[in-house]
């Protein structure tokens, strides 16, 4: 499995058990005549935290992950600025040239 693909199916995974706590507090919240409602309560709150640490934690790599990739993006700008500008300067050629010919065949 490529990194995409784990990183599609890992990304997705803290929402759908965010959205099954939250369908289980709203379940909480409704059915108020339980026997039980603080321990409920107790357990609901324990469960959030524990999403909350790990949504922390994905938060962090992933900020972690952006700040790698621009510095390595800004050493090869620094390393390579002629041949940077140039890039740039063709793919904004490019995106011109594409932008220019939807808006005509409109």
């Amino acid at each position: 499995m490529n990194h995409t693909a784990t990183a599609a199916r890992t990304s997705g995974a803290p929402t759908r058990k965010l959205k099954k706590l939250l369908a289980e507090a709203h379940t909480l919240v409704a059915d108020a005549s339980s026997e039980k409602p603080a321990d409920a309560i107790r357990a609901l709150q324990a469960r959030l935290a524990t999403g909350r640490a790990r949504l922390g934690e994905l938060y962090a790599g992933a900020r972690d992950k952006v700040t790698a990739g621009a510095k390595g993006t800004d050493e090869a700008i620094r390393a390579h600025p002629y041949r940077s500008l140039a890039i740039a300067a063709g793919l904004g050629m490019l995106l011109g040239a594409l932008i220019a010919r939807r808006s005509d065949s409109r």
